[in-house]
């Protein structure tokens, strides 16, 4: 074998294993933008609006996919942006379901005329009922949302939120990543 020809043989060697490499690093490229896409994300809360259950800082992963196989239930935190900002996102917990009449008086919440008992995540009585104050008739693919820091939150009740259909929920958040001491699976009910 010419030394030229044993050259050309390891450069082919080398070159082979680059691309092999390259595709490698595509085919991770390529995977993670599908998980990210339809599966999970992660996101981070900002602000207090779901104070006891989620706390400013926390990093979540939010399940993209679980929606697309069951309906959302009532009390599930779920994720869906804010319609005003660019890459801005909420969350928060589903209240009233499709076809559901939800009113909020004398502090507290009352779906289709019977006051919501049930819910043990609004501790506080509501100060401000907003559009709430008199009855929001839900249509079949609307859902009423609020925080579960109710007097600071901005959701369902604020007609900057509003109700929200099903196209509106990106998914519904899943695992707590940080902070590491608080790391799990988050309850919804």
């Amino acid at each position: 074998m010419s030394r030229h020809s044993k050259r050309e043989e390891e450069e082919r060697d080398i070159l082979g294993e680059l691309g092999g490499w390259l595709v490698y690093i595509l085919l991770i490229i390529g995977l993670t933008y599908l998980i990210i896409t339809f599966v999970g994300q992660r996101t981070m809360v900002s602000g207090s609006s779901m104070e006891t259950t989620l706390q400013d800082g926390d990093n979540l992963i939010v399940d993209k996919i679980s929606y697309r196989f069951r309906d959302p239930k009532r009390y599930d935190i779920i994720v869906f942006p804010y319609k005003y900002e660019e890459d801005t996102y909420y969350i928060k917990r589903i209240i009233g379901m499709p076809g559901e009449t939800v009113q909020i008086r004398d502090g507290y919440v009352y779906i289709d005329g019977k006051r919501l008992t049930s819910d043990i995540y609004g501790k506080e009585k509501i100060k401000d009922s907003q559009t709430a104050a008199e009855p929001v008739t839900l249509g079949d693919d609307e859902y009423f949302v609020m925080g579960d820091n109710r007097n600071h939150s901005m959701d369902s009740r604020d007609p900057g939120v509003g109700v929200l259909t099903r196209k509106d929920l990106i998914g519904r958040a899943w695992v707590r990543i940080y902070p590491f001491d608080n790391i799990g699976v988050i309850r919804h009910e």
